[in-house]
């Protein structure tokens, strides 16, 4: 239910604007009045609406005014001004304000109806937008979690960013960033560094020759593994197993 603050010096106005809401059906509800400008920029301040219908003439502050005055505090509330024919020329100047609309009363059923209506349209067209925006980024964290947990359970596999991506469908470089900011590091220093670590495990297997480790841990090339290892240590499989 969308929360609307009523702002009429005119109580009978407030009164019949009330009314007008309750009979429109829309998911709104008036949450807040106030009859003069001050009243209703301390009300919104304490309990900020989705909406605000002011008219434009008030005692202490004048609609306008109180619409300037909210946008200054940075409140992002949908607002609607009331205004006779006299202020018409008057109201459109409040635009520049973000002012939703302004009705001129005395206020119709449809013309208010289909106002709110619009206006509840697109609150609910961006909170579907944010859901989705959310349930898109927790899908993307899970897909994250399980690309993670592959390369930490088959990381003495053939296995690649691209071919990660490609069964996980999604990008390479989104994926690349991804792992990056989750594990501090890339992917291939991250896969290196899982492998390197396992092998001075096996290396201290006499029983396995370095070629055996090499493979063991993913690499089918012995003299690869001997420089990713000399460059990870600084020194040779071989001087690590005797060290």
């Amino acid at each position: 239910m969308y929360q609307i603050f009523l702002a009429d010096d005119e109580v009978w106005e407030t009164v019949g604007i009330r009314k007008l809401i309750e009979r429109t059906g829309l998911p709104v509800e008036v949450a807040g009045e106030a009859e003069n400008g001050i009243a209703a920029l301390e009300g919104i301040i304490k309990k900020p609406p989705d909406i605000l219908i002011t008219d434009i003439r008030m005692p202490g502050l004048d609609g306008l005014e109180l619409v300037k005055r909210i946008r200054e505090k940075g409140m992002d509330l949908e607002i609607i001004l009331l205004s006779g024919y006299a202020e018409f020329e008057y109201a459109r100047t409040a635009m520049r304000w973000g002012v939703k609309d302004y009705l001129l009363k005395p206020v119709e059923l449809e013309v208010l109806k289909q106002t709110l209506g619009r206006i509840v349209t697109e609150k609910e067209t961006a909170r579907a937008g944010t859901e989705q925006g959310t349930v898109g980024q927790e899908e993307s964290l899970s897909v994250l979690e399980q690309v993670i947990q592959e390369i930490q359970t088959s990381y003495t596999e053939d296995i690649s960013l691209s071919g990660l991506a490609e069964k996980y469908h999604i990008g390479v470089s989104r994926l690349s960033i991804q792992v990056k900011e989750r594990m501090g590091m890339s992917f291939s220093k991250y896969l290196t560094s899982k492998r390197i670590q396992k092998a001075k495990e096996l290396l201290q297997d006499e029983g396995l020759s370095v070629e055996q480790v090499a493979e063991q841990v993913g690499y089918r090339d012995y003299f690869y593994f001997t420089k990713v290892f000399k460059k990870s240590t600084g020194m040779s499989p071989s001087r690590y197993r005797k060290g």
